[in-house]
């Protein structure tokens, strides 16, 4: 069911906020995987949905034929502390951060899935089923569905609850996802959609990765006044000089109420396991997920920089259990367990 009336409001709940469940995506397709990555990639899913299952229910779309594999994999579906759902639908990838709708909640009391246009990252790859999953997703819950002129990713974006947001220019005003809108424009539509009163923008970097620099790779909020900024060590890497330049602007900013934000900083690691591909590995910290009692993180296998991360995730989430997984098939496509999660926040 489509939804629009300008008599109600809207407010994306930060991702430490109560969850109803997480959405995953069981899937490796050929026609974007490598045959070296795909056995591992869905290894890498079901440990992640087993890890969240241990705090809170888990739905993941599956194609028909990777069902059974799917039920093998997560140990069964009842065999955890919360059930996991399998929900057959077909996909082309599996990054539910961006695929998905993003899920806000209405002055009215009612639960809402906003459809960002999901177009894979500005046509750099096969979405045909993709698309289709924001409005699945939303009509699975009865979720009403927002719609918006805007495309976007749920990566694109990072919000305190507060009404405060970080994008990045590189990728939300980049003229392969939104070429008529302008600054102004893109922050009016959004401040509707998210209940937000302030954006922090952040420059990002175009076509160096299939995102264009999505905000959740760079800077995370973990709470109201407070972000979680990663340091790129590598002076080779073009994220050397992007992630210094966050973190100065980050210093320099205000959230919605006027407050200077406390910046937190994790080094990426110096080491990482390029067993399944290097070229487009993402080694970064933040890339953690938030769910209910728990943070579930990434490891690399550097064990000082594995550590020191951990360290810092635990002293700024003190009341949940941390979960440190090693995800480096996913890692080698470019991704996270933040990028192969959405959150559908309690109503």
């Amino acid at each position: 069911m489509v939804y629009s009336s300008k008599n109600n409001s809207f407010m994306m709940p930060e991702e430490s906020e109560p969850h109803e469940r997480t959405w995953m995506s069981f899937v490796a397709n050929d026609y974007i995987w490598s045959k070296g990555q795909i056995p591992q990639v869905k290894r890498n899913l079901a440990l992640i949905a087993r890890t969240i299952a241990k705090y809170e229910p888990v739905s993941m779309l599956v194609s028909p034929d990777d069902y059974d594999e799917a039920i093998s994999l997560l140990e069964g579906l009842n065999s955890h502390n919360y059930p996991i759902e399998l929900i057959k639908f077909t996909t082309d990838d599996l990054w539910l951060r961006d695929t998905g709708p993003t899920f806000v909640k209405g002055s009215d009391g009612h639960k809402y899935a906003i459809n960002f246009n999901f177009n894979g990252w500005g046509n750099k790859q096969e979405h045909t089923q993709d698309a289709k999953v924001a409005n699945l997703i939303a009509n699975t819950v009865n979720a009403k569905i927002k719609t918006t002129n805007l495309v976007l990713e749920g990566g694109c974006f990072e919000v305190d609850g507060h009404g405060t947001a970080i994008l990045t220019k590189s990728c939300v005003l980049h003229d392969n996802r939104n070429p008529n809108m302008s600054l102004v424009d893109v922050e009016t539509e959004l401040k509707e959609l998210l209940g937000l009163k302030k954006i922090i923008w952040l420059e990002g970097i175009k076509g160096r990765d299939i995102t264009d620099g999505h905000t959740d790779f760079y800077a995370r909020f973990s709470k109201q006044g407070e972000v979680i900024v990663s340091r790129d060590n590598h002076r080779k890497s073009y994220d050397y000089e992007v992630t210094r330049n966050n973190i100065e602007e980050l210093k320099k900013a205000t959230d919605a109420d006027g407050n200077k934000l406390n910046i937190v900083i994790i080094d990426t690691p110096n080491l990482i396991n390029s067993t399944y591909g290097a070229d487009d590995f993402a080694a970064g910290y933040i890339g953690y997920y938030v769910c209910n009692n728990a943070v579930i993180m990434q490891s690399f296998g550097d064990p000082d920089a594995d550590k020191n991360a951990k360290a810092i995730i635990t002293k700024t989430f003190p009341d949940r259990t941390i979960e440190q997984i090693s995800i480096n098939a996913i890692a080698s496509g470019g991704g996270s367990i933040h990028c192969a999660t959405q959150q559908e926040p309690k109503v």
